[in-house]
């Protein structure tokens, strides 16, 4: 079920994020965005009804969708997991301009001067966890060419079974007849690039690639899932 409101000034858009910046956010177009969110809704994945809105662009008028952090940061991570944590830190900003304190009361400063002390005790500790994961993926971002399959394979030292299974799994890739291929909107996101070709039984064919900016994401995505894997190994 989605609800409509004639105009956004109805909104506390203070506490919702837009399908329009989850478009700008992850670099993917607005109707994909949609396309996304319209399915998550059919799927009752969303944890309250989605809130359309109306907006004029050169004479045209056009909808979009409204939707609150939870599931807004859901729809982020089946659009593109690459970019979780750049929602999340959107909405951690607008959270801290909306909650600022009241630095003329000492007592309230106090309270968060000691809360920032705190909050970046914890930002030191969690960037001394993922400085494995940084090192891990800086050995891979030198890349200027398209990458095939198993080139990036043998580049992050991944067992081919096992990485074809990760890619799966989060969606970043797909099979058709018996063939790894990208979800349209990676494709869109610039991650891959499609090559085509002649075999030699004349049956043309299409191998999907992976583009410096799709090496570096992936990468990023497979240290962090190797991270865990040690996590959970040792746990």
């Amino acid at each position: 079920m989605m609800i409509t409101f004639d105009s956004q000034r109805t909104l506390d858009q203070s506490a919702m994020m837009s399908s329009r910046e989850i478009a700008t956010l992850t670099g993917i177009t607005h109707g994909e965005v949609k396309r996304i969110i319209n399915g998550l809704e059919t799927a009752q994945r969303f944890t309250q009804p989605v809130t359309v809105s109306l907006y004029e662009r050169e004479g045209e008028t056009y909808q979009e969708f409204f939707l609150n952090k939870r599931d807004s940061l859901l729809a982020v991570a089946r659009l593109s997991p690459g970019f979780t944590a750049a929602a999340l830190d959107r909405w951690q900003e607008r959270e801290k301009r909306d909650n600022l304190p009241d630095f003329t009361n000492p007592a309230t400063a106090a309270r968060a001067w000691a809360e920032q002390y705190e909050q970046r005790q914890i930002a030191e500790q969690r960037l001394a966890l993922s400085a494995p994961k940084a090192e891990f993926f800086d050995r891979y971002v030198q890349v200027e060419d398209s990458l095939g399959f198993r080139q990036l394979c043998k580049m992050l030292r991944a067992k081919e079974p096992e990485f074809r299974q990760f890619l799966l799994e989060r969606n970043i890739m797909y099979r058709v007849s018996g063939v790894l291929t990208p979800h349209h909107h990676h494709l869109q996101a610039g991650y891959f690039t499609l090559r085509s070709g002649v075999g030699e039984n004349q049956h043309t064919f299409s191998q999907a690639r992976f583009t410096a900016k799709g090496v570096k994401w992936v990468a990023s995505l497979w240290a962090g899932y190797l991270a865990t894997q040690s996590r959970s190994a040792a746990a």
